[in-house]
């Protein structure tokens, strides 16, 4: 299934567009897009921009997700994962990284630093009730399933 999503580049320079970099990925890595290197210390975090704004369409959404392969290498991951691009947003793209490494983090532009995810989405509907009906698992809470 494809569907298309509009993007706006900042820059005359332009930053990336996001690419599938395998036929089977279902994430499309963006990269940051920096008029100078971005150094991130040990235990904090950066707001990275990618150049990128987005109109999705209604009824969609777009994930941010970190990368498996800076967060296993450098300990950089993405804080608020998975993100939320609401279709209704039309701001700039940022990716909020932390650096969980022992060492200072330095992204360069046009560095690979996120992913996103096209995804639909289902908006519930709140009922309120005096009373849930009883499951296997109740209301045990972290950890009750084991670890096996």
């Amino acid at each position: 299934m494809q569907n298309s999503v509009e993007i706006r580049v900042l820059g005359e320079e332009g930053a990336k567009l996001p690419v599938y970099k395998t036929a089977g990925a279902a994430g499309a890595d963006v990269c940051a897009h920096l008029t100078q290197d971005a150094v991130i210390a040990q235990g904090a975090t950066a707001l990275i921009p990618t150049g990128l704004f987005f109109e999705i369409p209604e009824g969609y959404e777009i994930q941010v997700r970190p990368r498996s392969g800076l967060a296993f290498k450098d300990s950089v991951t993405v804080l608020n994962t998975p993100g939320t691009i609401d279709s209704d947003y039309r701001g700039e793209l940022k990716i909020l990284l932390i650096n969980l490494g022992s060492n200072p983090f330095t992204v360069h532009d046009g560095d690979r630093i996120a992913q996103i995810i096209v995804a639909p989405v289902t908006r519930g509907e709140w009922v309120r009730t005096q009373s849930l009906s009883q499951s296997e698992r109740g209301d045990k809470g972290f950890g009750s399933t084991g670890r096996a």
